[in-house]
């Protein structure tokens, strides 16, 4: 079944890189994804699915009903782009100034549809039923939480989530299938510093912020270094630094952002604290007032290891000449978590890089692109797992 699989996602390659195009060509922000939901809508509508619009805003949900009863599963694709002007030269780049898909979404949706097509051929033989998961705002908006919220694992419940993410880290024919942690979770930091300005050429008149931020900044670098264990994983990030206006004056505020990456609670409730412990005390000797904004954005992604042994012992047969890694793990974040702590599953990293150097961007790059190459392989892999998740649970329940 499995080569028939990829046999019947290579066929539909064409539709699938056409797809992939088309979003990429029309790219829109998280909870502005109005085009790319009507495309969406406009293929799912080819397959006699229960369809509903406008969860979590631009979200879709479609439910194929097998011809026997069973569990049900849930695949999900993100939707949205990224705020980042193109560079790539493509003939098929983005044509809304300011915004591209610069992380694999339109890759993502244009697999799912496939897999879709090619499941639908198969649905009067499964036992159970499969939930699409079309998700709007992953980049920072809380896009799956509030899908969830309005009821995406109800109705019929969801026995176990699926879904993959394609990585230009690593090249195509990688897989990555990760028994426990896979990214980091992500939290969000601001300090605002309130001193006194003044003349810059009378410091001694002024309660510097800039000179407080400068220490907060550089003390807490050692957050990682010297207070999380080495045998732990974690990040902290400055991103923003911002203060004054002219060369002359000392501002009376400074203001500094950035994100902590961590996989366990302990290891963030450490930071967390740490971080709120320098910036106090920091700014208490300097004379400055403070406050702190501390905002989780993501729990980080834990698979299931049932579900993901599951997923392995088709991932090769399904995918030709596949490279599956079990112990990998990236600092970045994505809000499958979320679905992940309401349903037990599995999120699949699956290589994309382009083989040419020149050509070969990370994600959220001005010129990020896929090799398509990956379109077919991780569509029928989407199917394998999806078809052997269902096979299994099914067999439990019985």
């Amino acid at each position: 079944m499995t080569n028939a699989l990829y046999a019947a996602a290579t066929e539909l390659f064409e539709y699938t890189c056409d797809l992939r195009r088309d979003f990429h060509r029309h790219p829109e922000l998280g909870y502005q994804e109005h085009r790319t939901a009507d495309v969406i809508v406009r293929e799912l509508e080819k397959l006699d699915l229960q369809i509903t619009t406008g969860v979590a805003k631009t979200g879709i949900v479609a439910l194929m009903k097998g011809g026997h009863p069973g569990p049900t599963i849930l695949l999900r694709a993100d939707m949205d782009a990224l705020p980042i002007q193109e560079e790539t030269g493509l003939e098929y780049a983005s044509e809304t100034p300011g915004v591209m898909h610069a992380c694999g979404h339109d890759g993502h949706i244009a697999v799912l549809l496939t897999v879709a097509r090619i499941l639908n051929d198969l649905k009067q033989d499964l036992r159970g039923s499969i939930k699409f998961m079309f998700q709007p705002a992953e980049e920072g908006g809380f896009g799956a939480e509030r899908m969830i919220e309005e009821g995406i694992l109800k109705d019929p419940s969801v026995d176990a989530a699926l879904a993959l993410h394609l990585w230009n880290d690593r090249p195509v024919g990688w897989v990555a299938i990760v028994p426990g942690p896979l990214m980091a979770g992500a939290d969000f930091f601001s300090i605002r510093i309130e001193g006194k300005g003044g003349h810059g050429a009378s410091p001694s008149q002024t309660i510097d912020p800039i000179v407080t931020a400068a220490h907060i900044v550089t003390a807490i670098q050692t957050i990682v270094s010297r207070n999380v264990s080495p045998l732990k994983s974690a990040v902290v990030s400055v991103t923003q630094l911002t203060a004054g206006n002219t060369f002359n004056v000392i501002p009376p505020e400074a203001e500094i952002h950035g994100t902590i990456r961590s996989f366990e609670v302990e290891t963030r409730d450490l930071i967390i604290h740490r971080m709120e412990h320098l910036v106090k005390s920091i700014t208490a000797g300097f004379n400055c007032k403070v406050d702190i904004e501390l905002r989780q954005l993501t729990p980080a992604v834990h698979n299931n290891p049932k579900i993901s042994a599951w997923v392995e012992e088709v991932a090769e047969s399904a995918f030709p000449n596949a490279r599956v890694e079990n112990n990998y793990r990236a600092m970045v974040s994505d809000d499958m978590a979320s679905v992940l702590l309401e349903a037990p599953g599995c999120y699949m990293m699956v290589g994309s890089g382009q083989s040419d150097p020149e050509l070969s961007f990370g994600h959220h790059h001005p010129k990020f692109t896929i090799d398509e190459n990956v379109l077919p392989r991780a569509a029928a892999l989407m199917s394998a797992t999806a078809l052997n998740v269902l096979r299994h649970l099914g067999n439990r329940q019985e």
